[in-house]
Protein backbone atom coordinates (compact mmCIF):
# COMPACT_ATOMS: atom_id res chain seq x y z
CA UNK A 1 0.00 0.00 0.00
CA UNK A 2 1.18 3.28 -0.87
CA UNK A 3 2.32 5.96 1.60
CA UNK A 4 0.62 9.39 1.96
CA UNK A 5 1.37 12.19 3.85
CA UNK A 6 -0.84 15.07 5.03
CA UNK A 7 -0.27 18.27 7.04
CA UNK A 8 -2.83 20.03 9.23
CA UNK A 9 -3.24 23.71 9.79
CA UNK A 10 -1.46 23.50 13.19
CA UNK A 11 1.77 22.51 11.03
CA UNK A 12 1.76 18.81 12.21
CA UNK A 13 3.24 16.45 9.08
CA UNK A 14 1.89 12.83 9.30
CA UNK A 15 2.25 9.77 7.25
CA UNK A 16 -1.36 7.22 6.55
CA UNK A 17 -0.62 3.78 4.84
CA UNK A 18 -4.04 3.41 2.72
CA UNK A 19 -5.23 2.56 -0.70
CA UNK A 20 -6.01 4.95 -3.51
CA UNK A 21 -9.43 4.31 -3.42
CA UNK A 22 -9.77 5.10 0.59
CA UNK A 23 -10.78 8.56 1.26
CA UNK A 24 -8.32 11.04 2.97
CA UNK A 25 -8.31 11.48 6.68
CA UNK A 26 -10.76 14.18 8.12
CA UNK A 27 -8.53 15.28 11.06
CA UNK A 28 -4.67 15.55 12.09
CA UNK A 29 -3.85 11.97 13.59
CA UNK A 30 -1.35 14.44 16.40
CA UNK A 31 -4.09 17.09 17.05
CA UNK A 32 -7.33 17.09 15.74
CA UNK A 33 -7.83 19.60 13.36
CA UNK A 34 -9.09 19.48 10.51
CA UNK A 35 -9.10 19.83 7.29
CA UNK A 36 -5.55 18.59 6.18
CA UNK A 37 -3.96 18.70 3.23
CA UNK A 38 -1.93 16.10 1.04
CA UNK A 39 1.94 17.02 0.91
CA UNK A 40 3.16 16.57 -2.42
CA UNK A 41 7.02 16.16 -3.04
CA UNK A 42 8.94 16.71 -6.84
CA UNK A 43 9.21 13.68 -8.79
CA UNK A 44 13.15 13.16 -9.74
CA UNK A 45 13.02 12.64 -13.73
CA UNK A 46 16.89 11.73 -15.35
CA UNK A 47 16.76 12.03 -19.56
CA UNK A 48 19.18 8.83 -20.36
CA UNK A 49 20.06 7.79 -23.55
CA UNK A 50 21.09 9.54 -26.84
CA UNK A 51 18.60 12.52 -28.26
CA UNK A 52 18.34 14.62 -24.89
CA UNK A 53 21.84 16.89 -25.09
CA UNK A 54 22.02 19.36 -27.97
CA UNK A 55 25.26 17.90 -29.38
CA UNK A 56 22.78 14.94 -29.82
CA UNK A 57 20.03 15.55 -31.43
CA UNK A 58 18.81 17.86 -34.54
CA UNK A 59 22.47 19.01 -35.42
CA UNK A 60 23.33 17.13 -38.44
CA UNK A 61 20.47 17.84 -40.80
CA UNK A 62 21.06 21.59 -39.66
CA UNK A 63 25.01 21.77 -40.79
CA UNK A 64 24.57 19.81 -43.67
CA UNK A 65 21.45 22.59 -45.18
CA UNK A 66 23.88 25.70 -43.95
CA UNK A 67 26.35 23.77 -46.14
CA UNK A 68 24.13 23.52 -49.04
CA UNK A 69 22.52 26.56 -48.98
CA UNK A 70 26.28 28.27 -49.14
CA UNK A 71 26.92 25.97 -52.62
CA UNK A 72 24.41 26.93 -54.33
CA UNK A 73 24.93 30.63 -53.64
CA UNK A 74 28.31 30.82 -55.47
CA UNK A 75 27.97 28.41 -58.06
CA UNK A 76 25.44 30.57 -59.33
CA UNK A 77 23.21 27.30 -60.49
CA UNK A 78 20.58 28.04 -57.68
CA UNK A 79 18.08 29.85 -59.69
CA UNK A 80 18.68 26.75 -62.64
CA UNK A 81 18.01 24.49 -60.05
CA UNK A 82 15.27 25.56 -58.57
CA UNK A 83 13.21 25.36 -62.05
CA UNK A 84 14.06 22.14 -62.81
CA UNK A 85 12.36 18.98 -61.38
CA UNK A 86 14.83 16.94 -59.32
CA UNK A 87 16.20 14.05 -61.40
CA UNK A 88 15.62 10.54 -60.22
CA UNK A 89 17.94 7.55 -59.52
CA UNK A 90 17.45 4.56 -61.98
CA UNK A 91 16.45 2.67 -58.59
CA UNK A 92 13.42 4.87 -58.17
CA UNK A 93 12.68 5.34 -62.11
Amino acid sequence: MPTYEYKCPNGHVFEVFKRISDPPPERCAICGASPVETVLYPVPVHFRGSGFYTTDYGRGKQKKDTKDAGKESTDGSSKESKDKPPEKKAAEA
